[in-house]
């Protein structure tokens, strides 16, 4: 036994050795929380075995540079090396365990979002988590109580190179394997949960970064012959006005009401026999409000901000990141412009900072008007939920701003009291909450009440002034509220366990569409966010067809009903699409092998019409063309900045 002990303890002396222990640490830690704290779906054997063979190329690769180090330092930049790996895991954990999704380059340049969301973070975190951490304090113990020498000798660069070309080949190797299960894993679909299954966390950074720096060199590389095939494309794919809905609305204000983190399963629930939202519920039968049953939402990492992009400009929000922060000075013709060239002001109101995800830029681009950020609002402190100012005081104070502008105008409010985590003060929580045991599923439904209430508060304003009747009014989820982490609570919601089917289900937001004198109704049609713009400026009167717009008008006979989802699935009313596996819309089974075909017909026209939007976007190809009888927007025009009077345009 002794021997065995001193073996050992020379083997770790050396320091391969004690390289190779803190590879072991490195590969089997990520194995684990690859595994347990991340939902990737392992379905096979070799998804499993890929899943623990995937950290150890990466693991040999970047440890491996500590060879370049010389001496003691070697030893230095092994640990510091640890220690960066693991907080980038670590990070993706928090990231997952909020967004349900893993962090990208762009996301990394929203630091303008971080001190806003600083308060959602201590609900994140766990107590095991410090054992993310346990192997870098042992190898830091091992060292600082001499239990291993430190070996100043270097290893001879043909060794080195060795090494190296192990890391490459298991790299190789892992690729190969995973294009078994998943033929052309790197160029086909957008999921970065399949690339963290079959590649590991590592190797996705690499990817991400390869693609992200791909996407931003595009801009560089476009010219105007880049727009042929997008405008082929989106006049191909127009849907003509429906002459019963064309120019209902016409001349009338338009107010977007968004209904942050709002899922549509709320819409008529009880939770111990009460309704949740009542007042939405009543709209429902509303005669003049037509209530969309089958709405999806659309967005990726971007959350609120990419509702937001599709909403103003029928375009996808980007694969990776929020364009809202990445392309805030991009050209685009998006609804605050359209209708600006036919006499609308525009505003946005928001009881938040400014320039969270980047509005105070890129709204200009967009061009409004206006922008009420936090500065034109009281913020009191027992008034502020975390992401603003809570629902009720926010539509109080925004009245008089409201007020200032001449009509017609066009705005959106967006809301922030239901938001993850959902904390609420007892005093505003007038329904009790569900009894899931899981704290944030439980207060979700408290949230939603009170933003439904304050909902309530507006629209009597609205009616008092006289504004009701000559103003679409349209209220729209912006994304899910809550997320997959959550199914086990869900269950219990639902009454029902949450496949894969049922999840894609549970995407649906609310979509309400008011236009006095029009004829309302629940409307059954397949759509999604992409498709708000077109409909709306058809109510208006406005035809689109010489526009650049990747949505349908909801209202056709000719709306394309296929809704794609950032990451490739997708829904339609006869087929749905899964993480790469097909669904019977209607039964919620397994699509049978004869429908396949019709499937991946489905998966392809998804997939172009995703990678033209990305095109237009990454390559701000709008520059290279103007619709007829539209002017481009000249940011200069718009200054946000609070002074003595509101205006705002320069």
């Amino acid at each position: 036994m002794n021997t065995l002990l001193h073996r050992g303890q020379s083997i770790f002396n050396k320091y391969i050795g004690f390289f190779f222990l803190t590879v072991f640490f490195l590969w089997v830690k990520t194995y684990i929380i690859q595994l347990t704290q991340f939902d990737l779906g392992i379905e096979n054997p070799l998804q499993r075995f890929l899943l623990f063979f995937n950290p150890l190329g990466s693991s040999l690769l970047f440890l491996g540079l500590s060879f370049f180090l010389k001496g003691r330092k070697k030893y230095i930049g092994l640990i510091v090396i640890e220690f960066l790996m693991s907080f980038l895991l670590y990070a993706n954990v928090l990231f997952y365990r909020f967004f349900n999704d893993f962090i990208t380059l762009p996301t990394l340049t929203q630091t303008q979002n971080f001190g806003d969301v600083s308060g959602s973070v201590t609900s994140l975190l766990r107590p095991y988590d410090v054992l993310f951490f346990i192997d870098i304090v042992i190898l830091i113990g091992l060292l600082a109580f001499r239990l291993v020498k430190i070996e100043i000798k270097d290893m001879n660069r043909r060794k080195v190179s060795v090494l190296f070309s192990l890391s490459l080949a298991i790299s190789c190797a892992n690729l190969s394997l995973a294009e078994v299960d998943r033929p052309q894993l790197l160029t086909r679909g957008f999921d970065r949960n399949y690339i963290v299954k079959y590649l590991g966390m590592y190797n996705y950074t690499i990817y991400d970064a390869v693609k992200s720096t791909k996407a931003s060199a595009q801009r560089v590389m476009a010219n105007s012959d880049d727009m042929t095939e997008v405008i082929n494309y989106t006049k191909s794919n127009y849907a003509e006005p429906n002459p019963n809905y064309f120019g209902a609305g016409k001349g009338m204000n338009v107010i977007y009401l968004h209904l942050e983190s709002m899922q549509n399963f709320l819409i008529n629930y009880k939770l111990n026999g009460e309704e949740v939202t009542p007042f939405l519920n009543s709209l429902v039968n509303e005669k003049n409000t037509l209530y969309f049953d089958n709405f999806y939402h659309q967005t990726g990492q971007g959350k609120t901000s990419d509702a937001e992009f599709m909403l103003e400009n029928s375009l996808y929000g980007l694969p990776q990141g929020s364009a809202f922060t990445t392309k805030g000075l991009n050209t685009y013709q998006a609804a605050p412009a359209i209708l600006g060239q036919q006499g609308y002001t525009s505003a946005v109101f928001h009881g938040n900072s400014g320039s969270f995800w980047n509005r105070n830029e890129i709204y200009k681009s967009l061009g409004y008007n206006k922008f009420f950020d936090g500065n034109y609002y009281q913020l009191n402190s027992e008034d502020l939920a975390e992401y603003g100012l809570m629902d009720k005081p926010f539509y109080k104070q925004s009245i008089p701003l409201l007020e200032t502008l001449p009509e017609p105008f066009y705005t959106k409010f967006i809301t922030v009291s239901n938001h993850y985590p959902y904390p609420i003060p007892a005093k505003d929580a007038t329904i009790a909450p569900a009894t899931t045991g899981d704290k944030s599923v439980d207060q979700y439904f408290q949230t939603a009440r009170y933003a439904d209430e304050a909902l309530k508060q507006f629209f009597d304003y609205l009616k008092q002034s006289g504004l009701y009747d000559r103003s679409i009014i349209i209220m729209y989820g912006d994304h899910y509220g809550i997320s997959e982490n959550h199914n086990k609570a869900m269950k219990q919601i639902i009454g029902k366990e949450i496949t894969p089917f049922e999840s894609s289900g549970l995407q649906r937001v609310p979509l309400f569409i008011r236009v006095p004198g029009m004829e309302g109704g629940v409307n059954h049609e397949y759509g999604g966010q992409i498709d708000i713009l077109p409909t709306l400026l058809h109510l208006l009167g406005t035809d689109t067809k010489d526009y650049v717009q990747f949505g349908t008008d909801l209202l056709s006979d000719q709306h394309d009903d296929l809704v794609p989802f950032r990451n490739g699935d997708f829904v339609s009313p006869t087929i749905t699409s899964v993480d790469g596996k097909f669904y019977d819309s209607t039964t919620g089974m397994k699509l049978e092998q004869e429908r396949i075909e019709e499937a991946k017909k489905y998966q392809k026209s998804v997939m172009q019409k995703l990678a033209l939007s990305d095109k237009v976007v990454n390559g701000d190809l709008l520059r290279f063309y103007t619709p007829e009888n539209f002017t481009p927007v000249d940011r200069s025009k718009y200054d946000y900045k609070k002074a003595d009077s509101t205006s705002t345009e320069k």
